[in-house]
Formats: structure tokens, sequence, C-alpha cells
């Protein structure tokens, strides 16, 4: 769980690359539907795993332990449980490894989605567009005020 008030580090890149995967289904559609789309962006490949590789070791961690992640939310479990499916894989091949150095070169692998319900990618979606047109209207008013 989220400490109140954390930031996540790399909101800046995962936005981007929702950004990136709205855009694709945006221009291969002849009729948009949003709800769709957004469900769609959701599925599609994610250049990597969403979360830092403090908190996925920790997380990789207690799976080793046994815990089986019942209070996660169901798309964070899918996530980690694949992030797991990959450290136990990359285990066998690199025993010497630690598990923080494991994870930290798993959670930079391509993703086969980005584990984020539609709603989600809805309000990320959203919140970059009215950012995006914001910065647009200043650097429009810069050009037009006088110096």
């Amino acid at each position: 769980m989220k400490n109140h008030g954390s930031v996540f580090e790399y909101a800046r890149e995962r936005d981007e690359d929702i950004m990136r995967a709205y855009l694709e289904q945006i221009e291969s559609c002849d009729t948009i539907y949003l709800p769709q789309i957004f469900n769609r962006v959701v599925n599609m490949p994610s250049r990597r795993f969403w979360v830092s590789a403090e908190r996925a070791a920790i997380v990789i961690s207690s799976m080793m332990r046994g815990d089986n992640l019942q209070r996660m939310r169901p798309t964070k479990r899918e996530m980690f449980r694949e992030i797991y499916r990959r450290v136990l894989k990359l285990r066998a091949e690199n025993p010497e490894m630690s598990i923080y150095e494991m994870v930290f070169y798993v959670v930079q692998e391509p993703a086969p989605k980005f584990y984020l319900t539609a709603g989600s990618a809805k309000v990320i979606i959203y919140k970059a567009k009215k950012l995006w047109h914001e910065k647009r209207r200043q650097r429009l008013q810069r050009l037009r005020s006088p110096r």
C-alpha cells in the first residue's frame, strides 16, 4: 500500500507509454468508442512493468515466503505473478543473483500489458491530454504577447 502523499517515480514515462498506446488505438479505428479504446489500451504491450524495483522486490520476496497476494487488486496481483514467474526463470538460470538484482532486471523488460483498469487508463489519458492542452495554450499566449 502506498503511503499518503507518495508519488510514483515513473509516472511521466508510464503516461507517455499509455498515450502512445492510446494514439495507436485511435489511429487504427474507423469508429471511436472510448470505453472500448481504453480497454484495448490497457491490454496492449507496455514498454516495461510500471512498478519500482524496490516495491517489486518486497512483493516478490513476500511471494517466495508463501504470500498469495489475496488482498491485492486483481490487476496488480496479475502483474506481480508475471514478474514472479520471470524471476523464478531467471533464478534457475542465474542462482547467484540476488532477488533485488533479478527483479531490477525483470521490471525493465517489456510487459505484456499495462496491468491497469480501463478506468485508470481513462483518468491518466484525460490528465495527460489536459496538461498537453494547457502547455499549448501557454505557448500560444507567449507568442501572442508583445515583448
